[in-house]
């Protein structure tokens, strides 16, 4: 690699031809003699307990594969990665595992090498052969994104014991070595590929800060800091990882979970349900400030909730049904009735954020990679005048359901009495609304309310968190509530949440089967750009390809993070750009465990 490339490349030099970061635009923010993360307090002191209130349970501690409802703290807590994310930069990576970084200017290769210092808890060195194993046993046997990512390499090497190199010639990809950097590693000697996909609850051994210490399957998971951990002096580690136990208490019903933490039986919580964040803290320990609220705004796209039509199902097939589905949501009743009024609503994937179309109107850039597909893009997408429907709150709004039972009819859809009917086939328009949640099924059933009006005939089932999860890793549903939350600069997920090769390949995240060779290049386009501008335009493309399908009911952007916590525990002054991040608190110190 030229020398003179490594600006460009938002690198700088370690090295002759080595790095200690990578940005995927752009140069690191953080200098090469950085001492800590500027969201962590290195002095934080070490010590105490965390309890982590969750919803729902668990039947197996392995994140990494399909099968199961696995603890997703052990990615990160336990098991680690090459490099370490910056989460106040959109994607920065620094060393952790591998302590420097080379990549050329097209990007098509990545060298990494090891930190000697590198060990497993069991106190065996982390080696080039253990990248290696990782990386082909979840190209192989590893979730569907892994098996997306990882394939995209040509060829791997080691080097020495302590470096590998990833050919990825042919990729086109530039994101692929800051994927490579996040590939969790796991050791050679003490993983079985032969049991690697099937669930299990044995806690892996990873080079991470945390040991499982103990399991109550479905129930809880304590992890026990190890006090050997290789990496506690590294800059991107100074004042993370306080705690010297955490435990992780899973709660199955949301009202037990909320009285739980009202009498003390964890730490913190965060809240999702306004009517809670509203009037539900008005509790004793809340009022002599035992319980602190804290409300953070974040500098990534707003977190946005969804119902998703599985447009496999014949009923969802036409675009006009959907966007006129989408017309008879009414947002404004429910958000006055339930919410408080607290909540936003955007048409963007990308809510609140540079990355947004809404409201913009499309650059010449973003104009010429949607050119060939000219026909896929609303004209008021295109120009940034679309909004979604305003209805006037009544829940009877005449003019939203006037406009849906038009787009009904161009579809072929006329209205049969007090029954909606397909004009060919005399069949009625129905389907199943599945949820798992109280709030969850509050918005269904007011929609159902709103779809009867239509002579449409919506059912909702309300089943279990497993059943759900079950369901909608297989695709069987009929619409669904889901979000995807997204970062400022998204990737090759993408193609995991829409591309149209996940549409068909159960596990991904492209639940409503979308198949578009729009979002297909655009993503390619995304993945290729090497200046932020450009990068931008691309996503901002996608975003108005992905609007345009009407894939997708908006139900709302949460603008804020709501975090509640006791007293006992204390966080940094400053917040990530990404928000409340737990591996940074620490215990109080006149505080005991509990």
């Amino acid at each position: 690699m030229a020398f003179g490339l490594l600006p460009a490349l938002g690198m700088n030099r370690l090295s002759a031809a080595e790095a200690y970061a990578i940005a995927m635009h752009g140069a690191p923010a953080l200098a090469a003699d950085f001492t800590h993360m500027p969201y962590a307090n290195p002095d934080a002191p070490k010590g105490g307990r965390l309890v982590w209130g969750l919803s729902g349970t668990f039947d197996s501690l392995n994140p990494l594969i399909v099968k199961g409802l696995a603890v997703q703290q052990i990615r990160g807590f336990v098991v680690e990665s090459l490099m370490a994310r910056g989460y106040d930069e959109p994607f920065t990576l620094y060393g952790l595992l591998a302590k420097s970084i080379e990549t050329d200017d097209a990007r098509s290769s990545v060298t990494f090498r090891l930190d000697p210092k590198a060990r497993f808890s069991d106190g065996r060195p982390v080696l080039a052969e253990d990248v290696l194993f990782s990386w082909n046993l979840l190209r192989d046997h590893g979730r569907p994104n892994h098996r997306q990512y990882y394939a995209k390499v040509t060829k791997a090497d080691a080097l020495d014991p302590l470096t590998v190199r990833f050919d990825l010639s042919g990729a086109n990809d530039r994101e692929l070595p800051l994927i490579l950097g996040l590939m969790p590693i796991l050791p050679r000697h003490a993983t079985d590929v032969a049991t690697f996909e099937e669930t299990t609850m044995a806690g892996a051994v990873g080079s991470g800060p945390y040991r499982v210490s103990a399991v109550k399957p479905g129930a809880s998971v304590t992890l026990t800091r190890n006090p050997d951990y290789w990496g506690r002096d590294l800059p991107v580690n100074r004042g993370l990882w306080n705690f010297d136990e955490i435990r992780l208490d899973f709660y199955r019903e949301a009202n037990g979970l909320f009285e739980a933490f009202k009498r003390g039986l964890y730490d913190f919580r965060v809240e999702t349900e306004p009517l809670r964040w509203h009037d539900g803290y008005d509790f004793p320990a809340a009022r002599k400030g035992e319980v602190i609220r804290d409300t953070i705004k974040t500098g990534v796209p707003q977190p946005s909730e969804f119902l998703v039509f599985n447009t496999r199902r014949p009923a969802f097939s036409d675009t006009k049904v959907r966007q006129a589905l989408t017309l008879l949501f009414d947002f404004e009743w429910i958000n006055r009735n339930y919410f408080f009024g607290l909540y936003a609503r955007s048409p963007s994937y990308f809510a609140g954020s540079e990355l947004s179309a809404s409201g913009r109107t499309a650059d010449d850039r973003e104009r010429e990679l949607l050119k060939p597909f000219a026909s896929h893009i609303e004209p008021n997408i295109l120009d940034g005048s679309y909004r979604l429907p305003v209805g006037d709150g009544s829940g009877r709004d005449r003019s939203t359901l006037r406009s849906a039972l038009s787009l009904l009819s161009q579809a072929g859809y006329d209205l049969d009495g007090t029954v909606l009917r397909q004009r060919a086939t005399k069949a009625a328009l129905s389907f199943e609304i599945l949820v798992t949640t109280r709030d969850d099924e509050r918005i269904a059933l007011a929609y159902q309310r709103d779809l009867r009006r239509a002579g449409i005939e919506a059912s909702v089932r309300v089943v279990d968190p497993v059943q759900f999860d079950q369901r909608r890793l297989a695709f069987d549903f009929d619409m669904m509530p889901s979000r995807w939350d997204q970062s400022l600069s998204p990737g090759n997920e993408q193609s995991f949440y829409w591309g149209s090769e996940a549409a068909d390949l159960q596990g991904t995240r492209n639940y409503m089967g979308a198949r578009d060779p729009a979002i297909d290049a655009l993503i390619a386009a995304m993945l290729e750009a090497r200046e932020r501008t450009a990068f931008v335009s691309a996503v901002r493309a996608l975003d108005r390809t992905l609007m345009s399908g009407f894939y997708a009911i908006p139900l709302f952007n949460v603008v804020e993070q709501w975090i509640a916590r006791w007293n006992r525990v204390e966080r940094p002054a400053t917040t990530a750009l990404t928000g409340y991040l737990p591996e940074t608190w620490w215990q109080k110190q006149d505080t005991r465990s509990k």
